[in-house]
């Protein structure tokens, strides 16, 4: 992936748009593209860290982004967060938006 940016190497890359900027129930089905995509998490944090509010990004609905950044508003770097505790953001089988606080912690505190 040296070359290229990551999204040329998503799931979706050859998918029309309009198939992951649907609205309500359809997003779940929309999120599916993402199960086996090989940038899942870089499309993820990439949209945490621009605050991206519509679309599924990463296998994240809106609703669950926007639940994640509500929660965690002084997240700096999502990458940090997320590498420091995978399991956050694990999927399929849900995501864990209550969870995470030692890590999101650690980064508050200094990185450690």
């Amino acid at each position: 992936m040296a070359d290229q940016h990551w999204t040329a190497y998503g799931a979706c890359s050859s998918a029309p748009p309009d198939d992951l900027f649907v609205e309500g129930a359809a997003q779940r089905s929309a999120r599916e593209v993402c199960v086996a995509c090989p940038v899942r998490i870089d499309c993820l944090i990439d949209a945490l860290d621009h605050h991206i509010l519509f679309g599924v990004w990463g296998g994240m609905t809106e609703r669950e982004r926007r639940a994640l950044l509500r929660r965690y508003p002084d997240v700096a770097s999502w990458r940090d967060v997320i590498e420091a505790d995978p399991e956050l953001v694990s999927w399929p089988g849900g995501y864990r938006v209550g969870r995470g606080r030692r890590a999101l912690a650690r980064q508050e505190v200094g990185g450690r």
